[in-house]
């Protein structure tokens, strides 16, 4: 992937790219983890975005709620989607496979999401800060 295919980003955008790239937490907050898979909640209310970050293991995602989204990619494409309640999505992530990529919530609800990663796969999963998982409440 060349810097050109980011070109005609705003230098916003390009900026955010650069500060995530290498950012492991692919959601808001990580809920659960065990030694075979990480449970991620995600929401973005709406107009709002979720930052640049690379998934790295094979993993689904579930919508929680109805809504719309684009999808910033590394390569420099975006891709819109209609969202419903419970639609699902499988990834298969291959021996030094990657997914960098952002979600812009372009629609008037706030949207919520489920991610499941697979721990058990070629790939190392990236480090996660303490502060994205989830504390008991004291």
């Amino acid at each position: 992937m060349s810097e050109n295919s980011r070109a005609a980003w705003p230098k916003e955008l390009q900026d955010a790219y650069e500060a995530g790239k290498w950012n492991g937490a692919v959601g808001s907050q990580l809920v659960s983890e065990t030694a075979k898979l990480r449970v991620w909640h995600l929401h973005i209310p709406a107009g709002t975005w979720f930052g640049f970050h690379r998934h790295v293991l094979s993993h689904f995602w579930t919508a929680m709620t109805d809504g719309r989204s684009r999808n910033w990619f590394e390569d420099g494409s975006s891709a819109e989607r209609v969202l419903y309640k419970g639609f699902t999505q499988h990834r298969e992530l291959a021996a030094n496979e990657y997914l960098v990529h952002a979600v812009h919530n372009i629609g008037d609800t706030d949207l919520a999401f489920t991610t499941v990663e697979f721990l058990d796969g070629p790939n190392k999963p990236l480090p996660i800060p303490d502060h994205i998982r989830l504390k008991s409440p004291e």
